[in-house]
């Protein structure tokens, strides 16, 4: 009886512990490639391209974000969130964004120039140029993105000299008269 009664132990745990390891996730779920994205988040970043393209930013924005619900690696649809916080004029938020998505990849081309526009519309030349050097780095051809870059921190520059022009009031020079001293 002590013998049948080992047995019965021995299988409810071996039992149990089988429930417990088929209820895990497969090594392979967790161990997905970084460019393996779901599928259903992919479909809705490209409803959020579309929304975007007939110029609906509110509902490109919700589209993205349940792209990235579904997936959070989904790195495209963080830059196209970047993208539309930029096209808002919300430069700030575009940074953060594109934060996010060099930290997933940080040689992603897209990326690193994006934030380095984003910068420069913010008016943070210094480190605008530190993402071009970056970004040289990376893309030892000339990419668009490279050029694009450099063009938004020049145009940046020269806004920010004109401006400066205009807050500066121009000094008056004062022309001093002779006046004679009769005493």
């Amino acid at each position: 009886m002590k013998r049948w009664e080992n047995a019965m132990r021995v299988g409810f745990l071996a039992l149990t512990a089988g429930v417990i390891l088929a209820s895990l996730p497969t090594a392979s779920d967790a161990q997905r490639a970084d460019n393996d994205i779901f599928p259903r988040s992919i479909a809705l970043q490209h409803d959020g391209q579309k929304a975007q393209d007939a110029g609906d930013l509110d509902a490109a924005i919700g589209f993205y974000e349940s792209a990235l619900a579904a997936d959070p690696r989904n790195r495209s649809a963080i830059i196209a969130l970047a993208q539309v916080a930029r096209a808002q004029g919300l430069p700030g938020k575009a940074i953060g964004l594109y934060r996010e998505a060099l930290v997933l990849e940080p040689n992603d081309i897209v990326a690193l120039t994006g934030q380095g526009e984003a910068l420069a519309d913010k008016g943070a030349l210094e480190l605008a140029r530190e993402k071009l050097a970056e970004a040289q780095r990376v893309c030892s051809d000339k990419c668009p993105q490279v050029a694009a870059l450099e063009k938004t921190i020049a145009s940046s520059a020269s806004k920010r000299v004109v401006a400066a022009e205009v807050l500066v009031p121009k000094p008056v020079v004062a022309t001093v008269g002779t006046t004679s001293n009769k005493n």
